[in-house]
C-alpha cells in the first residue's frame, strides 16, 4: 500500500464528506435526515396502525366509524392546508433564507444573545401569531354555523347528524394540530427533524387507549344486539372526540424543549403586520388556493361517499334508494364506505408517510436554502438526487402492497366487527390506491421543488386540473361494478398525471433537469421491481405455500411475500449498483485520503 503524500493526510469519512461537492453534500444530508424522520414516522405510523386496528375492532365501518371518520377528516384538512400546506410552504423557504443570511453575517448567535430577537426569530414569532388569529376566527365562525345546522335542521338523517356533533366537539383540534405543524416547519429549518415527526405518536397512543378502555368501561363487545352496539359505539365515539383535544394540546407541548433551544420564544402580539409576513401571504395565496383544490377533492371525495352510501333512516329502516327527477336510483356505494375507505388509505399512506413525506420534508430546507444561491446546477443536482430516492421506494412500495393486499387487510382489520365482505371491499380499493404511491411520492418532491423557487401558480393550475380528473374518473365508476373502489381509481388517475406533468413543466422552467443523467438508476429500479413482483408470484405457486383462512395463514403468507419481495429487490438493486441503494445501509466510519485542508471544518447547525 502507498504511503499518503505529503500534501494529503488520513481523517475520519465524516470530515471527509465536507470536501464533497455541495449538491453531493446537500443530497447526503436530506436523505441522512430523512432517515430519522422515515424512523420517526414509522414509529409514528404503526402506532396509527396499531390507533386504526382498535378502532376498527370496536368501531367496525358502520354508521358511528363513518361519522367520526369524516368529522376528523375537517380538522385534518386545515392542518394540510394550513400547517403542512400554504403556510409552511411560504414560510420554509423565507424563513431558511433568513437563517441563513443571519448565520453567514455571523449575527444570529449574538442576536439571540440580547433582548432583542434576530429577524428570522421575530418573523417565526408573527407567522405564528398570524395563524393563531387566523384559526381561531375560522374555529368561532365554524362553531356558529355547526350550531344553526344542528338545532335548526331536524330532518336531518341520523348518521350526518352524528357527523355534525363530532365536527363540532373536534373542531377547536384545528388550532392545535395547525399550530404543531407551522412550529414543527421552525424546527424544521434548524435540522431538528426528531420531535416534530414523533409527535403524531401522542395522538396514536392517546387514541388507542381511549378505545380500549373506553370499550372496557361500556363491555362493547362483539355478540350484542345492534342497537345496543350502536348505542354504545356512539358513546365511545363521543369520548374519544373530546380526547382529540387533549392529545392536540399534548403534541404542542412536545416541542416547547426544542424550540427553546433553537432560540424561539412564543410571545402573543396584535403588531405582527410586517413586510415579512406580508410577502409570505403574497406566496401563500396561491398555494393555499392550490392545497385548497387538493383538500376540496379530499373533502368531496369523503362527501360523495357519505352522500352515495345506503344508509337508515330515523326509524333505523334502510335507505337503499334515492329519488331524482321522478326516478328512483340506487345509492352506488354500501353502508360504510367512508370507514372502509379510510382504513383503505391508511394502508397506502403508510410507505409514504413512512418513505415519501418524510424524503421530502427533509430535502424541502436544503432546497430552499440552495435556490437562494442562484446556482442552478446545485439546485438540478438536489432534486435529481431526491426524484431517484424516492422512486427507488416508492415503485417497489406500490407494487408490493398490491401484491400483499390480500393478507394485509385481513391480518389487520378483520376482526371484531369488521366481516370477510368488508376486507373484500377494503382490499379492493387498496388495490387501486397502492398503484398511486410511485405518483404521489414523486409530486411530493416535484411540489416541494416548486415552493423552493417560489413558483406558487403552477401548483395551483395542476390542482385544479387534477381535481377535475379525479372527479371526471370516479363519479362514472362508483357507478359500475368497482362502487368506492372506483373513488381510488380516480385517485390514481389525478396522482399520475399531476407528478408526470408537473415533472415536465419543472425540467422546462429550470431549462432542464439533466433527467438522462437518472434514467440508468430510474431503469435498474423499474428492473428490480419486475424481479421482485415475479419472484413474489412465483413463491404463492411453490408447494408449501400456506393457503386458505385465518390469521396464522394470513401473517404466514405477509411475512413471506414480505421477506422475499424486499430480498430480491435490494438484492437486485445492489447487484445493478443502484447507487441510492448504498444511502439506505448504515454507514461505516472508514478513514480516507483527501488534500490537506487547514481550515477547520465548518459547525454542524443545531
Amino acid at each position: 500500500m502507498t504511503a499518503p503524500l505529503a500534501s494529503e493526510q488520513t481523517v475520519p469519512i465524516g470530515y471527509a464528506s465536507m470536501r464533497k461537492p455541495v449538491a453531493e453534500q446537500s443530497a447526503g444530508s436530506f436523505v441522512g435526515h430523512a432517515k430519522l424522520i422515515g424512523g420517526l414516522t414509522l414509529v409514528s405510523r404503526i402506532t396509527g396502525l396499531a390507533r386504526e386496528v382498535v378502532a376498527g375492532h370496536y368501531l367496525g365501518t358502520g354508521l358511528v366509524a363513518s361519522a367520526f371518520t369524516v368529522a376528523f377528516t375537517i380538522p385534518n384538512l386545515f392542518r394540510k392546508l394550513f400547517g403542512e400546506g400554504a403556510l409552511s410552504a411560504a414560510f420554509i423557504p423565507l424563513y431558511a433564507q433568513a437563517v441563513k443570511r443571519e448565520r453567514e453575517l455571523g449575527t444570529q448567535h449574538s442576536a439571540l444573545s440580547t433582548r432583542h430577537s434576530a429577524p428570522s426569530t421575530a418573523f417565526a414569532a408573527a407567522s405564528v401569531n398570524l395563524l393563531c388569529v387566523i384559526l381561531f376566527g375560522l374555529t368561532v365562525v365554524g362553531e356558529l354555523v355547526l350550531a344553526v345546522v344542528i338545532i335548526f335542521d331536524r330532518h336531518m338523517l341520523p348518521d350526518r347528524l352524528l357527523t355534525l356533533k363530532f365536527t363540532a366537539i373536534m373542531l377547536p383540534y384545528v388550532l392545535l394540530i395547525c399550530g404543531t405543524a407551522l412550529l414543527g416547519a421552525i424546527l424544521q429549518v434548524h435540522k431538528r427533524f426528531a420531535a416534530p415527526a414523533a409527535a403524531p405518536i401522542i395522538l396514536n397512543v392517546c387514541h388507542v387507549a381511549v378505545v380500549l378502555i373506553g370499550a372496557r368501561v361500556l363491555h362493547l363487545r362483539r355478540g350484542l344486539d345492534a342497537a345496543r352496539t350502536t348505542s354504545l359505539q356512539t358513546t365511545l365515539a363521543y369520548w374519544l372526540s373530546f380526547f382529540v383535544l387533549v392529545a392536540g394540546a399534548m403534541q404542542v407541548m412536545v416541542l416547547l424543549p426544542a424550540l427553546r433551544a433553537v432560540g424561539f420564544r412564543f410571545q402573543p402580539v396584535l403588531h405582527f403586520w410586517t413586510p415579512a409576513i406580508r410577502k409570505m401571504l403574497k406566496l401563500t395565496v396561491p398555494v393555499a388556493l392550490g392545497a385548497g383544490a387538493l383538500q376540496l377533492s379530499v373533502l368531496l371525495d369523503k362527501g360523495i361517499s357519505v352522500l352515495l352510501m345506503q344508509g337508515v333512516d330515523a326509524a333505523g329502516h334502510p335507505v337503499t334508494h334515492f329519488a331524482i327527477l321522478g326516478h328512483w336510483v340506487r345509492y352506488p356505494m354500501e353502508m360504510g364506505a367512508p370507514a372502509r375507505l379510510n382504513l383503505a388509505q391508511f394502508l397506502y399512506q403508510f410507505p409514504l408517510g413512512v418513505f415519501a413525506i418524510a424524503l421530502a420534508t427533509a430535502i424541502f430546507p436544503n432546497l430552499s436554502a440552495v435556490a437562494l444561491d442562484k446556482d442552478p446546477e446545485q439546485f438540478k443536482g438536489v432534486l435529481r438526487r431526491g426524484i431517484e430516492a424516492t422512486l427507488f421506494e416508492g415503485l417497489p412500495a406500490s407494487i408490493g402492497l398490491i401484491l400483499v393486499r390480500q393478507p394485509a387487510v385481513r391480518l389487520l382489520f378483520q376482526h371484531g366487527q369488521i366481516g370477510p365482505h368488508d376486507a373484500d371491499l377494503i382490499a379492493r380499493s387498496v388495490l387501486f390506491f397502492s398503484a398511486a404511491i410511485w405518483a404521489f411520492s414523486l409530486q411530493q418532491i416535484v411540489n416541494r421543488a416548486y415552493y423552493a423557487v417560489h413558483d406558487t401558480v403552477t401548483p395551483l393550475v395542476m390542482s385544479i386540473l387534477t381535481l377535475a380528473v379525479n372527479l371526471a374518473v370516479e363519479l362514472p365508476l362508483v357507478w359500475t361494478s368497482l362502487g368506492e373502489a372506483g373513488m381510488a381509481a380516480g385517485t390514481l388517475a389525478s396522482f399520475a398525471l399531476q407528478a408526470a406533468v408537473m415533472l415536465v413543466l419543472l425540467n422546462r422552467r429550470v431549462g432542464g433537469l439533466g433527467l438522462r443523467k437518472s434514467m440508468a438508476p430510474l431503469a435498474k429500479m423499474v428492473v428490480a421491481t419486475a424481479a421482485m413482483t415475479l419472484a413474489c408470484w412465483l413463491i404463492q405457486r411453490v408447494p408449501g405455500y400456506p393457503h386458505g383462512q385465518g390469521r396464522m395463514i394470513w401473517t404466514a403468507q405477509l411475512v413471506g411475500l414480505i421477506t422475499v419481495g424486499t430480498g430480491v429487490y435490494l438484492g437486485a438493486c445492489l447487484l445493478m449498483g443502484v447507487g441510492v441503494a448504498e444511502h439506505l445501509l448504515p454507514k461505516r466510519r472508514a478513514t480516507i485520503t483527501v488534500e490537506t485542508d487547514t481550515s477547520p471544518p465548518p459547525a454542524e447547525s443545531a
